[in-house]
């Protein structure tokens, strides 16, 4: 396949438009229109990773976190992000990357997290704000239903765990066309009256485009109206972090002893033991540390996440067992989520896990 095929699919499904303003999530490099035969997962990308997708004949790694974070002015080589980005074009080695695009999908990085802990009433800790349009539009009778399956198809009426959802009103429009218009009903420069039906739905903003294209296209009128809103709206079901239950409650020193079990912390770091049992528990993947706040009003038992700094540990004041697991640690299970996403997709296409270790830090 093409690898814009995959590289287009990816940034649908794991939209870029929900990335942080400082990543760099998306195609790092490679030609789109060049043929691509399968893939490596990989957290990072590191020459080491390039060296295996060689042998193991991958012609595109697709990496959780991305290699080019800042601008690039110069490939001498010298640095490392330089020595990787010339080892895999030599090598004829494309990169892309899901970074915390991913992580605030609503299958993102954390509700992997809470699946591997079997944490069961899993909701968002910190939805998703502001993303959210309300489309409203006016359609002759006749063709609501084409219109309707159209927005639908685009992927308007998306709400949680529902589709195809909106509101139908019936009314009365009315228009007229100066002489250079073109009506679909009607005659020229004559006030016209046509039933019609008010259809209201939702979107992401990401969606905008496409969902309009959609209703040009299929919609009869030569001018169409339309309106589209931004919403208040938090959208529950995507954002950072997550939070759930334990099927059964336990005390501190087992639960840190499952966390490290789990993720395979070697180096687990953890505020004061609170000195109550652990039931409720707020995850983030990676550096977590500005949702400690989110946690504590959740209600949250503990909070496991990673990077958190000395004085992070004081800011809980006995409220919650505070649990650094380790970045590479908590994200890991990244590729599971793409290697889902893709097989789905492609059923056939050969996707690979990396076998390297990719985590800078080392343990003693």
């Amino acid at each position: 396949m093409k690898l814009d095929d995959i590289c287009s699919y990816l940034d649908s499904a794991v939209p870029l438009s929900f990335q942080e303003d400082y990543d760099n999530s998306g195609l790092q490099f490679g030609l789109p229109e060049s043929i691509i035969s399968s893939a490596l997962l990989s957290v990072d990308v590191t020459e080491d990773v390039i060296d295996e997708a060689k042998r193991k004949k991958c012609d595109l790694i697709i990496s959780h976190h991305p290699v080019i974070f800042n601008g690039i002015k110069k490939l001498t080589g010298r640095s490392f992000t330089e020595k990787v980005i010339l080892k895999a074009l030599a090598q004829g080695i494309s990169v892309y990357s899901a970074h915390t695009n991913l992580d605030i999908s609503g299958n993102g990085v954390s509700m992997k997290m809470a699946e591997k802990l079997n944490l069961q009433k899993v909701n968002v800790l910190s939805p998703l704000k502001k993303r959210l349009l309300k489309l409203v539009t006016y359609i002759p009778e006749s063709y609501f239903e084409k219109v309707r399956d159209a927005l639908w198809k685009a992927g308007a009426g998306v709400t949680g765990n529902y589709d195809q959802c909106g509101f139908v009103s019936s009314g009365t429009g009315s228009f007229r066309g100066n002489e250079k218009s073109k009506p679909f009903v009607g005659e020229k420069l004559k006030v016209h009256f046509e039933k019609e039906v008010r259809f209201e739905t939702i979107l992401f903003d990401y969606l905008k485009k496409k969902v309009t294209d959609a209703l040009l296209e299929a919609h009869p009128y030569e001018e169409v109206a339309y309106d589209i809103y931004s919403l208040e709206n938090d959208n529950v079901e995507i954002g950072l972090g997550c939070v759930g239950e334990l099927s059964e409650e336990m005390n501190e020193k087992d639960f840190l002893s499952l966390v490290s079990s789990v993720f395979y912390s070697r180096g687990l770091r953890f505020s004061n033991p609170v000195g109550r049992p652990v039931r409720k528990v707020a995850l983030c993947g990676g550096s977590g540390a500005s949702l400690i706040n989110c946690a504590i009003a959740s209600e949250a038992d503990a909070f496991i996440t990673a990077d958190i700094k000395y004085h992070n540990y004081f800011d809980t004041d006995n409220k919650i067992l505070l649990v650094d697991a380790g970045h590479f640690e908590t994200e890991k299970f990244a590729t599971e989520i793409l290697y889902d996403l893709i097989i789905k997709k492609f059923p056939k296409f050969a996707v690979r896990f990396s076998e390297t270790n990719t985590n800078p830090i080392n343990y003693l």
